[in-house]
């Protein structure tokens, strides 16, 4: 599904214009993002958590020379469905 198809859903269900659909869904993006970047967790009962999580140091390879590389360490997004969201994918 991509967004567009996101925002024309959302407008269906909720009876509001795809502007006010694409407004919320903009504003609920954005929401998650200020959230994480400030490291908390955001918790939708039933559907799941979004949160982000340090990655450490690691060793990789360049596939092109087989040389080693190293991958800084970073922060990453996560998201852990919850139990409605896990039953009802079944």
């Amino acid at each position: 599904m991509t967004k567009a198809e996101l925002i024309s859903a959302v407008a269906k269900e909720t009876k509001i214009s795809k502007a006010s659909a694409e407004k919320a869904i903009n504003a609920f993006t954005s929401a998650v993002t200020k959230a994480l970047k400030k490291r908390d967790k955001l918790t939708l009962t039933g559907f799941g958590t979004f949160s982000a999580a340090k990655r450490g140091q690691r060793t990789g390879r360049n596939p092109q020379t087989g040389k080693e590389i190293k991958i800084p360490a970073k922060y990453v997004a996560k998201f852990k469905p919850g139990n409605l969201l896990k039953n009802a994918v079944k």
